[in-house]
């Protein structure tokens, strides 16, 4: 089932997306996406609450695994393991202000094994998890208040920019006066099994 509120006959009702989507190699696709998650570095973690409302909270990434997938720190006592202890479906969204983006959709884990834990920790984390003085949770690898949180990608979704700022303010000033839907993003799509094949590359 699908929503449309229009009937353009023969034309495409969405311009913009036959413009700008793209379907080059795998490689290329995830090699544009790992480099423009590795500039944004901060996303949006949505969850959903107990209550079936969208909870969305800045998180920054910690580290990536096999390309495509995602891995962050986190607080255990905090609001969001208890989201995704009971519904592990997330969505991650990436934005800078170039107005570049990306959509992950994956499922979660907690994760509370000190080797994995201590595989990912950085010293930072003492800062936002305080030491409480009892010698046990000082924010440090082995307090048990710190676990990581992997994000194993379903789908993905992006657009990064193919044209520089000006060429960019050139071609969206065209299409207003002509049109027509500029081009300029380079929007593509990462399928479930390409994302398998992506891990095992």
């Amino acid at each position: 089932m699908s929503f449309s509120n229009a009937d353009t006959g023969s034309k495409t009702a969405d311009p913009y997306v036959a413009k700008n989507l793209q379907e080059p190699s795998l490689k290329e696709k995830v090699d544009d996406l790992v480099e423009f998650v590795d500039r944004a570095k901060f996303c949006m973690m949505t969850t959903r609450t107990s209550d079936g409302m969208l909870a969305s909270r800045c998180m920054a990434m910690a580290a990536k695994e096999g390309h495509v997938d995602f891995i962050f720190h986190a607080n255990s006592e905090s609001g969001k393991t208890n989201d995704l202890d009971a519904n592990p479906d997330v969505n991650l969204g990436f934005l800078n202000n170039s107005g570049e983006w990306a959509s992950v959709s994956g499922h979660a884990s907690i994760e509370t094994d000190r080797d994995t834990v201590h595989k990912y920790y950085s010293p930072a984390l003492k800062a936002w998890m305080g030491d409480l003085g009892d010698g046990k949770h000082d924010g440090g690898p082995d307090d048990p208040r710190v676990v990581v949180i992997r994000v194993k990608s379903k789908t993905i979704q992006y657009a990064t920019s193919r044209k520089n700022p000006v060429a960019a303010a050139v071609e969206f000033a065209k299409g207003v006066v002509m049109g027509e839907a500029p081009q300029l993003n380079k929007l593509r799509h990462l399928s479930e099994e390409e994302l398998q094949q992506a891990r095992s590359s």
